[in-house]
């Protein structure tokens, strides 16, 4: 049996408010005096998109301290160790967190304060992908890269948009200002396309927003120019495939695009997206997928070393990995 836990690999679409743990939510709940929005075998239940953004605002709106924040940031570490991550780029949203608007340089701080105490005590190294909401206006988006550009934090490494294409429309003309202002500012760009719309927002994410990454992307497909151009560009896909399953962007792994993307020379790497809330971990993504598309070792290998060469971890890091990789047997 393939041993897809000791796997060296990376992930690279994940994002924090997908990591929650039930107790942890309820502690906050209990803290705060807020009634719990479902019991607690249905708390992160959600049935489409729209109302799984909304449980997300919920789930977001009870972390209210400094501490409640750094415990998620640890614990998230703690979950990448598990299923044998070797560094993590993780997404956080402010716009989902009521109660660190404005305060959003505190918010990074608290988090970086946990992933600090996970690597010390021997977890995997974290970078955090801060990310605009799709309905926020051009304004907002240039408010929050000057604020990332101010603070100039270690612990931020990429800027990041995401939320529900189909109902926001076409927004890559209203955040290319923004995206472009955070090249600028030497962050990287990983951009949320293709999932809920088809494969125009991931032209739009590549010709105005200037993507080096693109979160799910699997819409390309639809579009063989498009492949052509992710192929030669080398453009790296963060898939969820689980994800997609849950959320009926396909209805089974037998109809997912991953593979034909794979064999058309796109980068693509396997993530999770939200592990917590769609009961999944990377390892079992990895897993049903070997499964389906009948894998081998080094297909497997291939795609561990996309994730790590996708990621931002520092040069150092990704070779350390990469080696290790090398010498990965299943």
């Amino acid at each position: 049996m393939t041993d897809f836990i000791g796997l060296p690999k990376a992930e690279v679409h994940i994002h924090i408010e997908g990591c929650f743990e039930a107790d942890d939510v309820i502690a906050n709940c209990e803290a705060a005096g807020i009634p719990l929005r479902a019991p607690r075998d249905r708390l992160f239940e959600a049935h489409d998109l729209k109302g799984f953004l909304e449980m997300l605002d919920w789930l977001c709106g009870t972390f209210r301290t400094r501490e409640q924040l750094a415990t998620t940031a640890y614990k998230f570490a703690q979950r990448m160790g598990r299923s044998g991550v070797r560094y993590a780029d993780v997404i956080v949203n402010p716009t989902h967190w009521p109660h660190w608007h404005k305060d959003i340089a505190g918010m990074i701080d608290a988090f970086d304060a946990g992933f600090a105490a996970a690597e010390q005590d021997g977890h995997p190294p974290v970078g955090l992908c801060v990310s605009l909401l799709r309905t926020q206006s051009a304004a907002e988006a240039i408010e929050l890269v000057e604020l990332l550009g101010d603070i100039r934090h270690r612990r931020v490494v990429a800027l990041s948009v995401d939320g529900n294409e189909a109902a926001a429309g076409r927004t890559g003309p209203r955040f290319a200002e923004a995206f472009r202002r955070a090249g600028a500012a030497g962050l990287r760009r990983t951009v949320h396309a293709g999932e809920s719309s088809g494969p125009e927002g991931v032209r739009d994410a590549i010709d105005l927003l200037g993507a080096d990454r693109i979160d799910h992307g699997v819409r390309a497909i639809e579009d063989p120019e498009l492949v052509d151009l992710l192929a030669r560009k080398q453009i790296a896909l963060g898939i969820c495939p689980v994800s997609n399953l849950a959320l009926g962007v396909y209805r089974s792994l037998a109809d997912h695009p991953i593979d034909a993307l794979r064999k058309a020379g796109v980068p693509v790497s396997i993530n999770t997206d939200d592990p917590s809330l769609l009961d999944t971990t990377l390892e079992a993504s990895y897993a049903a997928c070997a499964e389906a598309f009948a894998w081998d070792d080094e297909t497997i290998r291939q795609l561990a070393a996309t994730s790590v060469q996708a990621s931002y971890a520092d040069p150092a890091l990704k070779a350390r990995i990469l080696t290790d990789l090398a010498d990965w047997r299943s």
